[in-house]
């Protein structure tokens, strides 16, 4: 695999979406159970420049957040054979034959499979295929076939989950086809005015226009209608969240995703990223999440006066609030909450893994007046949620309400969000990203591997490995005794 270089992965990610957006020439197959859901797939149809593509445009913008590929019907046109380019004024491009649905269908199946395609590039002066061109295409959330026919073939319809038709009046749609032929496909105005009348209307009235019984949603006037484009967008925005854990658990909170904080996943998910980006970039991350976190706390309002003179009315910060890692990979997320909160007292818990399954609390020191405090638990990856749980017990036998617990984490996994919602309910999680779930051995996946020895620069010698030894008492009482501020109280 060749190596992410984070420079260009974070500049790659500031620029405008790309639809299928990869870094390497090659990916890793996923090995785990439902790594991958199913993509949904909108079918956009609709006359010879009556806007399909405007709309799709405008759809991927608003579905900024999620991966969202466009596969353009044009792509899969078959070339022209020496007796149809001697005659290529005869040849009818609107017609169903013209298109290689076979191999259109192949994609469609392979992308609604999470696979990997190569697209075929178009010739339209040439009307030929590009032999050593291809557009790879990556497995996506949201795929997007658009075409003058992607509703003719009831095999191609049969994949689409939404279907959208797209209607525009058929002079705006002429005065648009000569304009991008004439402009983007080298023919003259009068070619492609005969050609409107001979074929491309038509072919219109006989295979398009009949397909429009099929849609789901038609849309008049195309991307000029921003309103009908926006419930499109919210439709399809509720159906990729239907098995979300976020409509599930109301309680736990992701960070709206955007390219800048892929980026940084893509780059602390690499097992070839060196220690110092490693710290970088998870740094990073761990401060859009605590601010985040903070959001989630109670405010009281507050009026100001300005240099001005004016008064502004905005809150207060919340004044009882504390926090508490688990050691050791909690440890990790104190800098980015003393950075956030001056002063804030901060305690740990430590829990000893015993075996895949089993957690043991052997040690915590706690600010003494926790119970009157507003909590944000920090762990940076959540799995099982067996810690989670021992932690959250302890809070809470220590008077701690459990609405009053913010848990921060990097990632987490579905069944470490179920194993903690539905034992805590009214406490909130707040994550940057959802995994796929948990491996043979108990580990997140895809995942960031231990995030303690990524961090804390022990990853070469190993896991660490809690042995037993001998603790002279008195310095164990000592330990135990230890003033909070040395724990991070300011």
């Amino acid at each position: 695999m060749v190596k992410s270089d984070p420079e260009a992965i974070m500049e790659a990610t500031s620029t405008a979406h790309f639809s299928g957006l990869h870094f390497d020439d090659e990916y890793p197959a996923t090995k785990y159970k439902g790594a991958n859901k199913v993509p949904f797939v909108i079918g956009v149809a609709g006359g010879t420049a009556s806007g399909k593509t405007t709309v799709c445009d405008m759809i991927i913008q608003q579905l900024h957040d999620h991966r969202v590929v466009l596969v353009n019907q044009d792509s899969f046109y078959r070339g022209l054979t020496p007796e149809e380019m001697a005659n290529v004024g005869e040849y009818n491009f609107d017609h169903p034959d013209a298109f290689d649905t076979e191999q259109l269908l192949e994609c469609l199946g392979n992308l609604k499979a999470n696979q990997p395609v190569q697209i075929p590039v178009y010739d339209f002066k040439k009307h030929q295929r590009c032999t050593e061109r291809f557009r790879k295409v990556n497995a996506s959330d949201v795929i997007i076939m658009e075409g003058i026919l992607v509703f003719n073939d009831p095999r191609v319809r049969e994949l689409m989950n939404m279907k959208i038709f797209v209607d525009t009046d058929a002079d705006v749609r002429l005065a648009r086809r000569i304009r991008r032929d004439t402009l983007e496909r080298g023919r003259d105005v009068n070619g492609v005015i005969e050609q409107y009348g001979k074929f491309v209307k038509p072919a219109f009235d006989d295979f398009i226009l009949p397909t429009k019984k099929y849609a789901d949603v038609i849309l008049p006037r195309g991307g000029d209608n921003h309103v009908a484009i926006d419930l499109i967008v919210q439709h399809i925005r509720m159906k990729l969240g239907q098995h979300d854990l976020r409509k599930i658990y109301p309680n736990v909170f992701v960070i709206q995703s955007t390219f800048q904080i892929r980026g940084m996943h893509t780059l602390i998910r690499d097992q070839e990223t060196t220690k110092h980006d490693f710290v970088f970039y998870a740094d990073r991350l761990i401060r859009l999440i605590v601010e985040h976190g903070l959001g989630h706390l109670p405010f009281t309002e507050k009026q100001v006066i300005t240099p001005t003179g004016s008064i502004y009315v905005g809150v207060d910060f919340c004044k009882q609030l504390c926090g508490v890692s688990i050691i050791r990979s909690g440890e990790s997320m104190e800098n980015a909450l003393r950075a956030c909160c001056k002063g804030i007292k901060i305690g740990k818990i430590l829990i000893h893994r015993e075996g895949d399954d089993g957690k043991q609390l052997i040690y915590e020191k706690l600010p003494h007046d926790i119970a009157d405090r507003h909590v944000l638990l920090m762990d940076p990856i959540l799995g099982t949620g067996n810690s989670a749980v021992q932690a959250i017990e302890l809070l809470l036998r220590k008077g701690v309400p459990e609405a009053h617990i913010i848990f921060l984490n990097l990632i987490s996994a579905p069944e470490g969000i179920h194993t903690v919602c539905k034992r805590f309910p009214l406490l909130k999680i707040v994550t940057s990203e959802i995994d796929a779930g948990l491996n043979e051995v108990y580990r997140v996946v895809p995942g960031m591997g231990e995030f303690g020895d990524r961090y804390f620069g022990t990853d070469d010698d190993g896991p660490d490995q809690m042995h037993p030894a001998p603790i002279e008492p008195k310095l164990l009482q000592s330990h135990l005794n230890m003033p909070l501020k040395s724990l991070g109280n300011a």
